[in-house]
């Protein structure tokens, strides 16, 4: 049976972001995502999932100026520094949290950059943050972000994904697998996900057009679901959409799982 999380950055807005774990878990998630724990002290964001008893299954390495239009700085050779000063932080919120994954954001193509320096970049900040989540048990994951509605992100298929981890060589790297970017870019979802099963460490869901709930769109989301069963995905499938109305009436698409 599927696990489902609920990405307290998209849902629940209407609530402060630490009042947002108790209201996933009164709409029966056992398991909360979000983009970026580091605003608030580690043993506030703990205590909030401790109350409302839900697992932290997935958070965001920092990402570099978010507000000012950054994501992520990975593949970034001028921020190597910062990156790994992120990576020290993440772990320390991880082992707080209990969180057992981590995405590591590659960022935007900067001008005047070659793609091999950005990809030794990526590599070599990847294998970093393997080797430092590594003995405490956790996953570092990189995803591809579609580059319509993030134009100019350095990863924006699964494919360049997959090499850059591949050339990092760490056993604890993954593959975080957005439905909706790789609808926009790739489509072939059923065949993509089976092919690259053992590489995929999460996966996470909207519907397109939209990037609202499951049954907006053109998404055969009953079949996907069908489909991650019978493939004995293992994983966490959040939900990071934008819901069309309250978060709390968008769930329909969950009835029956």
């Amino acid at each position: 049976m599927l696990r489902f999380s609920a990405n307290l950055s998209f849902l629940f807005l209407d609530r402060p972001f630490l009042e947002r774990f108790e209201a996933a878990a009164a709409c029966g998630f056992k398991g909360v995502e979000f983009h970026f724990p580091y605003a608030f002290p580690a043993d506030e964001v703990r205590d909030a999932a401790r109350r409302a008893g839900v697992e932290v299954v997935l958070f965001n390495f920092p990402p570099g100026d978010w507000a000012a239009g950054e994501r992520g700085i990975a593949c970034l050779p001028e921020r190597v520094g910062e990156f790994r000063d992120g990576v020290a932080l993440a772990a320390r919120y991880a082992e707080a949290l209990d969180c057992p994954r981590l995405n590591a954001l590659a960022g935007l193509r900067p001008a005047g950059c070659s793609d091999a320096a950005l990809l030794t970049t990526l590599v070599d900040n990847l294998r970093h943050a393997a080797d430092v989540l590594a003995p405490a048990g956790r996953q570092v994951l990189t995803e591809p972000l579609n580059s319509r509605d993030t134009p100019g992100f350095y990863l924006d298929r699964t494919a360049p994904a997959l090499a850059a981890i591949a050339a990092a060589g760490r056993r604890n790297l993954g593959l975080q697998y957005d439905i909706y970017h790789a609808q926009v870019m790739e489509g072939d979802l059923a065949r993509t996900l089976e092919r690259h099963l053992p590489a995929i460490g999460h996966i996470q869901l909207a519907d397109n057009p939209g990037r609202h709930q499951p049954g907006t769109g053109e998404i055969n989301f009953p079949f996907l679901f069908q489909h991650l069963e019978a493939i004995g995905y293992a994983g966490w499938v959040g939900a990071e959409y934008v819901p069309s109305g309250r978060s709390e009436d968008s769930f329909g698409w969950l009835s029956g799982r």
